[in-house]
């Protein structure tokens, strides 16, 4: 199950500070582990004593990038998706050079190599900009109450010498706190340089590549339609079924009835009204066959009135109490609509059928280009998300238009069921 997460939270200055404090210790022990164990895989793998030297090596390369994935994801609310392919079934030597031949494994070894230096000017950075800056802020405030009353400066030039500047008071050290002042604005923007720099690195060298990328999503939206054509083909034979075994037995007993009155019009016309009323009841049970029918397929009332009234209605008929807060104007796509109303009256029945929930929410509004439906209970939990679900129809439903389901359904509640549709595909 993948999760599609609301819009990550913006890390704070102080996760930076850690992760550039954190970081240095453990890219030098990283660099100074792997670096030599890969030098030397390479220069004995002609004698064959290399080879399990580098597979212990690529272990250890694939171990740190998912370490950095972990903490990068933990500092910088940053989710990065694991870029590797496959393994192969079959031995571990042919699982290692399905390894040796993913260029991920090699992405990962260059940030290894790259993470080092640039970790060694994030903490000195970190640690010359922020100890400087707080220092001056917080000697002159403490100088005057200390017993030497002094403030000790390092001097202009090339020697070791400082200036002695006296404080005697608050307002001896007020340039001071100033200019500390300033150093932790200077310190804010440099750590934000360094956030973003680091993000951008390791996005690129942790990630998957566009290519993979798009090779992913064009698996996906081809198992995807596979089964929408499935879904689709199902969907024609419950309607065939329904109309065979529904409607149209109404309409052929509507038509026998009338056959038996027009049969007995002449001779016995008070047992022909008793069969004409028998038909027509048989006739309005047909059309109201017909009505839910069609509804299924495709609500009337959301073609005519859009999705608020639509899932007003479906609200109303639920088992539980809904909240429904609808905001999509401008009024998305036909496909769009349709895809939201059956992700939203799918959740609404299995929140009657297991859920075991009092209250259920439903919000629907516009995110940029996208329709953002979100369906939310404080049932039991513990959704069943497996292949042949009705979570998996709606998840194929919405990757149809290239959109994302994505179900958080943790034991014990609550269960959120949230659906990304674009309006542009």
């Amino acid at each position: 199950m993948t999760e599609l997460a609301r819009p990550d939270r913006r890390p704070g200055v102080s996760t930076a500070v850690g992760y550039f404090l954190l970081n240095f210790p453990l890219a030098l022990t990283a660099f100074c582990a792997l670096v030599p164990l890969t030098a030397v895989g390479f220069g004995t793998v002609v004698v064959w004593v290399g080879i399990p030297i580098l597979m212990l090596a690529t272990l250890l390369w694939r171990a740190a990038a998912i370490s950095q994935r972990a903490l990068v994801r933990a500092s910088f609310g940053v989710d990065i998706e694991s870029p590797y392919r496959s393994l192969p079934a079959g031995s571990i030597l042919r699982k290692w050079r399905a390894q040796l031949g993913d260029p991920a494994t090699w992405r990962d070894l260059a940030y290894g190599l790259v993470n080092l230096p640039l970790s060694v000017l994030e903490f000195s950075a970190t640690i010359a900009l922020w100890a400087g800056s707080i220092g001056f802020v917080v000697e002159p405030i403490i100088g005057p109450l200390l017993p030497r009353n002094t403030i000790q400066l390092p001097t202009l030039g090339f020697n070791s010498d400082t200036v002695t500047v006296p404080l005697n008071n608050f307002s001896d050290g007020v340039p001071y706190l100033v200019l500390g002042i300033v150093g932790i604005f200077l310190a804010v923007t440099v750590t934000a340089m360094l956030r973003r720099l680091r993000v951008a690195l390791a996005t690129s060298l942790l990630g998957p590549t566009n290519s993979t990328l798009l090779g992913r999503k064009a698996d996906h939206l081809q198992a995807s339609r596979a089964r929408g054509v499935d879904s689709a083909e199902a969907e024609r034979r419950r309607i065939e079924r329904d109309l065979h075994d529904g409607a149209q037995q109404r309409l052929v007993s509507v038509a026998m009835e009338l056959g038996r009155a027009k049969a007995k019009f002449d001779t016995d016309p008070d047992g022909t009204k008793t069969i004409i009323d028998e038909a027509h009841a048989d006739a309005k049970l047909a059309i109201a066959e017909l009505r839910d029918l069609a509804r299924g397929i495709y609500p009337a009332v959301l073609g005519d009135r859009g999705l608020d009234a639509a899932l007003s209605a479906l609200a109303a008929k639920a088992s539980v109490p809904v909240t429904v807060l609808v905001n999509v104007e401008p009024r998305p796509p036909a496909a769009v609509e349709s895809t939201a109303y059956f992700v939203v009256a799918e959740s609404l029945t299995n929140i009657a059928k297991h859920a075991e929930a009092t209250q259920a929410e439903v919000l629907v509004c516009r995110m940029g280009d996208s329709v953002l439906v979100e369906i939310t209970d404080n049932g039991r939990g513990g959704a069943d998300t497996t292949a042949g679900s009705g979570l998996t129809g709606l998840a194929d439903r919405a990757a149809a238009i290239d959109g994302v389901l994505s179900v958080h359904s943790p034991a014990g509640g609550p269960t959120t069921v949230r659906a990304l549709l674009p309006c542009e595909w």
